[in-house]
C-alpha cells in the first residue's frame, strides 16, 4: 500500500507519530539477529495504550489500531518482548512489567469490535475489515509463535497475583488477573470473517487449534483452578470465565466428545451414507426429466388455463406431462415479498450466536474431553452458582450478552454430562462394578432459584423479544427435563426423590404451561434454530408433563388469575376545586392497595387436567410453527422428523382434530414429502410412519369433504364448495367444530347456584355488633358501592314506612272520632305492606344473588328474599313486621359502623367473625345421628358393607367374564370347599371391619368450634329444662284425674275382677331398667304367652310399684287401669310435641320421658318389653301406627 493511499485513510501526522512510538519500542539486532528492546520500551508503549484510550476510545476512531496493524506490532514487537521473558527469570520485575505492558496492548488490540448502526463512521467502514483480518493475524501469531510459547507466558504473568489471598489482594493484582483472562477470551473469540477473504490457512486459527493451543501451554489448568475457586479466591472473575467457556465450547456436539474412537468412527460412517443416499435420491428424481444429448434443443410451448390465459414455458422439461409444466411454471415465480420497514428487535452478532456446527479434529476432541470432565468435578457448581448469584442480584459486571451465554452453557454441559454418565453406565455394566452417583456434579443447576431465573428470564425475553438469549433459555429447559428423567430412572431411591421434587417444582407453576404454549403459538420467522429449539422443548415438556400426571394423580398446580377492579363510569367526572383544577384522587392509593391485595388473593391450586393443557396446543398457531420445521424435512434428523410426526399424530387422531390440517398448504406439503419431488428417502428410519400418517390425513380429508351426500339427504347444499374456500385458510377457533361435525356446538347453559350462606358468630350477641361486623366485612372486601345502595335502600323503606304509620295514625284518629258515643267495633286496621327492594342495575341484581357478603348484610338487617333459592329473579323485601323506627336506627348503625369502624378483640377482623351457615347446625346433627342410630339391633352390621347401585335405565350392561380354569383341574374335595368358604367369611369380616363410617361422618365432623360447642350445650340445656317442666306438668294432670275417677266411681263389687286386670296388665308393663337382665326375660316371656295390644302403652307412676300404699291400689282397682292413659291420646296437642323440634308434625306423639340419671327416682319410665322404641335427641319415642 502506498504512502500516498495511506494519508487519505489516516491523518498523516497521527501516523507518523504512531510509528515513531512503534520505532522506539525495539527492533531485530543487527549483529546476532535477535530482538533488542529499547531503552525507553516501557514508557513508549504506555503512550501507545493512551494513543489508543484518548484517540480511538474517546473519538471513537480506529485510526490508531490502523496505524499499528499497518505497522506489525503484535507480531513483530509485542511478541517478541514476551518471548525474552524465560521461565528461568520469573522474578525479573523489569521484564514482568514489559510483559504486563504488552498484554495490556495485546487486550486492547484483540479487543472485538462492534459497531452499532445508528453510530456507525465513515471511519468504521474504512478500517473495519481490514482491522477484522489483522486480528485473525494475531491470533495465529500467538497461537504459533516459534519462539517460545505465549499463552504459557500470559500464565506466568498471571501467577504471582493469583498467589495471593483475597483479603490481601489488591486492585492492581485483581486488574492483572483481570487482564490475562481478557486475552484468553479474545483469543478464543477471533474467528475468519465469513465475508472476507481468507490471508493463510484457516486450520491455523481454528476452534482445534486453540484447543490443541491451550492445553499444551496449561491455560486449560488456570481455567480450572479459577473457575474451581470462584466460590471465595475469585469471585469477581466468573463472568471473564464464562465468556472464555462459551467462545471455546458453542458450536461443538457434546457427546461426540465422549464418544469412543470406534463409535465416532461408525457414526461418521453413518452421517456420511446419510449425505450419500439423500444425494441419489436427488438426482435420481432429476435424472426422469434430465435432458439428454438427443433433445438438448430449444423449446417453447404455450401453456393455456381455464380462463383463457396463456402462459408461456421454455426448456423441454415442460412437455412430458401436465404435473411438470405445472411445477416448472410455479418455480418461475417469483413473490416480491415486501421488506420489513419496522425496527429491527435485535441485531446478530456473529461472535455470540450459538447455532453453527464445529467439527474438531481428534487430538482436540481428546484435550476438550479432558478438560471438560475436570471442569464438571471441580468447577462446574462453584462457577455457576457464583454467577446465578449475580445474575439474580444484576451485578455490574453482567452486560446483557452474559444472559444467553449463561444458560447455553448449562444445556452444554448437562448434555455432555449425560453423555458421560451414558458411557460410565456402560462401562460399569461390562466390568460389574457398581454405579456412581454422578448427578452431583450438576446439583448447582437443579435448585429451586435456578428455577426461579429461569422462569424470569424467559418471561422478559419474551415479552421484549430477545429471541437468542429465549432460544438459549429453552435448550436449557429441555436439558434441564431430560436430566431429570435420567434421575428418576436411576436404581438410587434418593436420586428418585429428588427427581420427583424438581418434577413437581417445574410443573406446579401454572404460568410455565402457558409460557410454552405462547412460545410455540407466536413463532414468525427467528429462523431455523430457534424453530428446533421451540419444537424440541414443546416436545419433551409434553410427555414428560403427561407420564409426571399418569404417575401422579391428584397432581396440583398453582393458577394465578388477576381480578383488577372495573373502572370508573363515564358519569363520574373528577372533582375540581374553587380554582378549577382537579383536586387529587384521594382513594388512588387505596385503590392501588385494593389491586395489589386482590392480585395476591387470586392465587389458588387447583387439580391438573392433562386433557385441558394439551387442548391449548390444538390451535392454528401451534400447527403452522411445527408445519415451518416440517419445510425443512430435506435437512433435518430423524429425531427432528420424529418430534414432527408425534405432534401431527396426536392433533389428527388422539384429539381428533385433523380438520386443522385441511389445509391446501399443509396437505401439498405432505404429499411432497411422501411422492416427491424431493420427498424423504424410503431407507430412513420412520418413513413408514410417516406414509400411514399421510395416508391417514388424506383418507380423512376425502371424506370430510364427501360429507356432501349427507348434506343433500338433510335438505342442506353446497357443503364442498365450503370445505374447498376453507382449505384455502387457517381454521378460527370459532368455526373448527362446525366445520369438523357438520353442525353449531350446542351449549347447554346451566343454571347458577347459590353462593354458601353466611351468618355472625353467636359470641356477637348484640345486634349493633352484628351489624357492624356485616358493615367491616364489606368494607375490607372493598364493596363500597354496595353498602351506599343498601343505605340509600334503608332510607327509602324507613320513609315509606313512616308515611304508612302516619296514615295509619291519622286514620285511627278519625275512626275514634266517628264512633265516640257507640259500641266501640273491632279494629280492622290492615297490616303493613312489604316493601321490595329496587335493585339499580343488573350487576345489582346479580350481586344480590351471587354476593355472599352483600347477602350477610341483608339478613343481618332482617330483610327476606322471596322465591327458591336458586331463583336468580327473586326480590329482596323489608317485612311488615319492621317499623319505620328499627330501619332507621339501622341506617344510623350502618353509617356509625362505616365512619368508625369497630375494633374486635384479640386483633381480629370483621372476616373473623363470620362463619358459613351450615357448620352452626353440623354439631347437632352429628350429634342427632348418633342418638338416632344408636337404637339399632345388635344383629346389625354396624359399618355396612359397600352398596351397589342402581345401573340407569338405558346403560348398556357389561359383557361377561369368562373366568380362566386351568384344564386338567379337578373337581374340589369337600375339606377343600369348607376351607375356601371360611376364608372368603373371613375376608369378608375384615372387609367389614374396615370400613369406616363413611356415610355418617364427615371430615368437618372432626373440626371444634368452642363458640358453636357453648351455643349447642346452652340451648340443649333450655330445651332440657322446658320438656322436664312440661312432663312433670303432664304427670300431676293425669295422676289428679286419675284419682278423681277412683274417688268418683268406686265399686267394692268389681274391685276383684279389676285388681286381676291391673294385674295382669302391670305384668306386660316393665320399668326400664338397663342394669336387669331378670326384666328383659320377664318380658320376653310375657310377650311369648300373651299378644301385645295393638297399640304400646306407657305407666307413669309416681312411686314404684313394691312401695306403693295398698289403698293405692285398692282405688287404682276400681277404676281404667294407669296403663292406659285415654287423655292423652286425645289430646293431639301435648306441650312435649309443641317443645320438640324433631317430632314429625303430621303425627302427634305421646308423652316422652327424659332419661335422666338425676330423675330415675321421681319419674320412672316404662318401656314395652315386645320392642324398643326409636330415639330422637335424648328422648324415647313411641309411632301409633308402629305395630298396625
Amino acid at each position: 500500500m502506498e504512502v500516498y493511499e495511506k494519508s487519505k485513510t489516516v491523518d498523516p501526522e497521527v501516523r507518523a507519530y504512531i510509528n515513531s512510538l512503534v520505532s522506539a519500542v525495539g527492533g531485530q539486532s543487527t549483529l546476532d539477529d535477535r530482538y533488542e528492546i529499547g531503552d525507553s520500551a516501557l514508557a513508549v508503549l504506555n503512550d501507545i495504550l493512551r494513543w489508543l484510550r484518548l484517540y480511538d476510545d474517546k473519538l471513537d476512531r480506529y485510526d490508531v489500531k490502523r496505524c499499528l496493524a499497518d505497522s506489525n506490532l503484535v507480531k513483530s514487537d509485542l511478541l517478541e518482548i514476551l518471548a525474552l521473558w524465560p521461565e528461568e527469570q520469573q522474578d525479573n520485575a523489569w521484564k514482568a512489567k514489559l510483559a504486563l505492558a504488552c498484554l495490556q496492548l495485546i487486550a486492547t488490540l484483540t479487543w472485538p469490535m462492534e459497531v452499532k448502526e445508528e453510530k456507525t463512521k465513515i471511519n468504521h467502514v474504512r478500517h473495519m475489515p481490514v482491522l477484522q483480518l489483522a486480528q485473525v493475524g494475531y491470533k495465529r501469531a500467538i497461537l504459533h509463535f516459534e519462539g517460545a510459547s505465549i499463552l504459557r507466558t500470559m500464565v506466568r504473568a498471571g501467577l504471582p497475583a493469583m498467589a495471593v489471598e483475597r483479603r490481601d489482594r489488591s486492585r492492581r493484582d485483581e486488574g492483572v488477573i483481570k487482564l490475562v483472562l481478557h486475552c484468553f477470551k479474545n483469543v478464543c473469540m477471533i474467528t475468519q470473517p465469513q465475508h472476507l477473504p481468507s490471508l493463510g490457512d484457516e486450520n491455523e486459527v481454528s476452534r482445534s487449534a486453540t484447543i490443541d493451543a491451550f492445553h499444551e501451554q496449561d491455560v486449560f489448568s488456570l481455567l480450572l483452578t479459577i473457575g474451581s475457586g470462584v466460590g471465595d479466591e475469585f469471585r469477581d472473575h466468573d463472568v471473564v470465565v464464562m465468556e472464555t467457556l462459551f467462545h471455546l465450547l458453542k458450536g461443538v456436539d457434546g457427546r461426540k466428545l465422549f464418544m469412543e474412537d470406534e463409535q465416532m468412527r461408525t457414526a461418521e460412517v453413518d452421517e456420511l451414507q446419510t449425505l450419500m443416499r439423500k444425494e441419489k435420491a436427488m438426482l435420481n428424481s432429476y435424472k426422469k426429466h434430465a435432458p439428454t444429448r438427443h433433445n438438448r434443443f430449444g423449446t417453447m410451448v404455450w401453456v393455456k388455463t381455464g380462463d383463457n390465459k396463456v402462459s408461456t414455458m421454455s426448456g423441454q422439461n415442460s412437455i412430458t406431462d401436465a404435473s411438470n409444466t405445472l411445477q416448472q411454471m410455479d418455480a418461475s415465480k417469483k413473490y416480491n415479498r415486501p421488506k420489513n420497514r419496522g425496527k429491527q428487535t435485535e441485531e446478530l452478532n456473529e461472535s455470540e450466536t450459538f447455532g453453527g456446527r464445529i467439527e474438531l479434529t481428534d487430538s482436540a476432541r481428546r484435550h476438550l474431553r479432558s478438560f471438560v470432565e475436570d471442569f464438571l468435578d471441580s468447577s462446574f457448581n462453584p462457577l455457576f452458582s457464583s454467577l446465578r448469584k449475580a445474575m439474580e442480584s444484576e451485578s455490574e459486571r453482567i452486560v446483557p450478552s452474559n444472559c444467553r451465554q449463561f444458560w447455553y452453557l448449562i444445556s452444554w454441559f448437562l448434555n455432555a454430562e449425560a453423555a458421560r454418565r451414558e458411557q460410565k453406565q456402560a462401562q460399569e455394566a461390562l466390568e460389574g462394578e457398581a454405579e456412581e452417583n454422578r448427578f452431583a456434579y450438576i446439583a448447582a443447576v437443579l435448585d429451586q432459584e435456578t428455577f426461579v431465573l429461569l422462569n424470569r428470564n424467559m418471561q422478559r425475553a419474551y415479552d421484549e423479544k430477545i429471541w437468542q438469549d429465549l432460544r438459549a433459555m429453552l435448550t436449557c429447559l429441555t436439558q434441564i427435563l431430560l436430566t431429570v428423567q435420567s434421575m428418576s430412572e436411576s436404581k438410587d431411591e434418593e436420586d428418585q426423590e429428588i427427581a420427583e421434587n424438581i418434577s413437581n417444582r417445574i410443573f406446579y407453576e401454572e404460568t410455565t404451561h402457558d409460557r410454552i404454549v405462547q412460545v410455540c403459538r407466536t413463532y414468525s420467522n427467528q429462523g431455523l434454530g430457534y424453530l428446533d429449539a421451540v419444537t424440541e422443548c414443546v416436545h419433551v415438556f409434553v410427555r414428560m408433563l403427561e407420564n409426571y400426571s399418569k404417575q401422579n394423580v391428584g397432581l396440583q398446580i398453582r393458577s394465578k388469575r388477576r381480578a383488577r377492579r372495573k373502572k370508573k363510569t363515564q358519569n363520574q367526572q373528577p372533582t375540581t376545586n374553587e380554582d378549577g383544577h382537579a383536586e387529587p384522587d384521594e382513594d388512588a392509593d387505596q385503590d392501588a392497595a385494593d389491586d395489589e391485595r386482590e392480585a395476591h388473593m387470586t392465587v389458588s391450586e387447583r387439580k391438573f387436567d392433562f386433557a385441558r393443557f394439551s387442548a391449548k396446543f390444538l390451535s392454528q398457531g401451534c400447527v403452522n410453527t411445527f408445519v415451518a420445521l416440517t419445510q425443512y424435512y430435506a435437512d433435518l434428523s430423524t429425531s427432528q422428523l420424529k418430534r414432527c410426526h408425534r405432534f401431527f399424530y396426536r392433533l389428527a387422531f388422539k384429539q381428533d382434530l385433523a380438520v386443522l390440517l385441511f389445509r391446501v398448504d399443509i396437505l401439498l406439503l405432505f404429499q411432497q414429502m411422501i411422492k416427491g419431488p424431493g420427498g424423504l428417502d424410503h431407507g430412513i428410519e420412520g418413513w413408514k410412519e410417516w406414509e400411514t400418517l399421510v395416508q391417514q390425513v388424506f383418507r380423512r380429508c376425502f371424506k370430510w369433504m364427501e360429507r356432501q351426500e349427507k348434506a343433500d339427504e338433510d335438505g342442506g347444499k353446497g357443503w364442498k364448495e365450503a370445505a374447498v374456500v376453507e382449505m384455502l385458510f387457517s381454521k378460527i377457533p370459532g368455526t373448527v367444530y362446525y366445520l369438523q361435525n357438520g353442525f353449531e356446538r350446542v351449549i347447554q347453559w346451566r343454571a347458577p347456584r347459590p353462593p354458601a350462606e353466611l351468618e355472625v358468630k353467636p359470641s356477637v350477641k348484640d345486634i349493633q355488633k352484628r351489624l357492624a361486623v356485616a358493615v367491616g366485612v364489606m368494607l375490607e372486601m372493598g364493596k363500597a358501592d354496595a353498602l351506599e345502595w343498601v343505605k340509600k335502600e334503608v332510607g327509602r323503606a324507613g320513609d315509606e314506612r313512616q308515611a304508612w304509620q302516619d296514615e295509619k295514625d291519622a286514620r285511627m284518629d278519625l275512626d275514634r272520632e266517628d264512633q265516640e258515643g257507640a259500641d266501640p267495633a273491632p279494629s280492622t286496621t290492615p297490616a303493613a305492606t312489604t316493601i321490595f327492594l329496587t335493585p339499580d342495575g343488573d350487576e345489582r341484581k346479580e350481586a344480590l344473588f351471587k354476593d355472599k357478603y352483600l347477602r350477610l348484610l341483608m339478613t343481618t338487617l332482617g330483610m327476606e328474599r322471596l322465591g327458591s333459592a336458586d331463583d336468580v329473579d327473586a326480590s329482596w323485601v323489608v317485612p311488615y313486621h319492621i317499623s319505620a323506627a328499627v330501619l332507621k336506627e339501622a341506617l344510623d348503625h350502618i353509617r356509625k359502623a362505616e365512619h368508625d369502624p369497630p375494633i374486635f378483640d384479640d386483633g381480629k377482623n370483621a372476616q373473623d367473625l363470620i362463619r358459613p351457615k351450615s357448620t352452626a347446625r353440623r354439631g347437632a346433627a352429628a350429634l342427632s345421628d348418633d342418638e338416632s342410630n344408636a337404637s339399632l339391633s345388635d344383629g346389625e352390621a354396624e359399618f355396612p358393607a359397600n352398596f351397589r347401585h342402581k345401573a340407569p335405565e338405558g346403560a348398556e350392561r357389561p359383557s361377561k367374564r369368562r373366568r380362566l380354569t386351568k384344564r386338567n383341574n379337578g373337581e374340589l374335595t369337600e375339606e377343600q370347599a369348607q376351607a375356601k368358604a371360611d376364608a372368603r367369611k373371613k375376608k369378608e369380616k375384615e372387609k367389614n371391619a374396615k370400613i369406616k363410617s363413611a356415610l355418617f361422618i364427615t371430615a368437618s365432623d372432626d373440626e371444634s368450634d368452642a363458640e358453636r360447642d357453648q351455643e349447642f350445650f346452652m340451648l340443649e340445656e333450655e330445651r332440657r329444662k322446658k320438656v322436664k317442666s312440661e312432663i312433670g306438668k303432664a304427670v300431676r294432670q293425669l295422676k289428679e284425674g286419675e284419682g278423681g275417677q277412683a274417688l268418683a266411681g268406686a265399686n267394692p263389687k268389681k274391685a276383684s275382677k279389676k285388681k286381676t286386670a291391673a294385674k295382669e296388665s302391670k305384668s306386660k308393663a316393665l320399668v326400664v331398667s338397663d342394669d336387669s337382665d331378670a326384666d328383659s326375660e320377664t318380658s320376653e316371656a310375657n310377650g311369648a304367652t300373651q299378644r301385645p295390644p295393638k297399640r304400646m302403652r306407657m305407666s307413669l307412676f309416681s312411686e314404684d310399684e313394691d312401695s306403693a300404699h295398698p289403698s293405692d291400689h285398692a282405688v287404682s282397682e276400681e277404676e281404667t287401669p294407669s296403663t292406659s292413659p285415654t287423655a292423652l291420646d286425645a289430646d293431639p296437642s301435648l306441650p312435649l310435641t309443641e317443645v320438640s323440634g324433631n317430632a314429625a308434625p303430621d303425627k302427634p306423639r305421646p308423652p316422652i320421658m327424659e332419661e335422666d340419671e338425676d330423675e330415675e327416682d321421681e319419674v320412672p319410665v316404662v318401656k314395652p318389653a315386645t320392642q324398643r322404641g326409636r330415639r330422637r335427641g335424648a328422648f324415647i319415642i313411641d309411632d301409633e301406627d308402629e305395630d298396625e
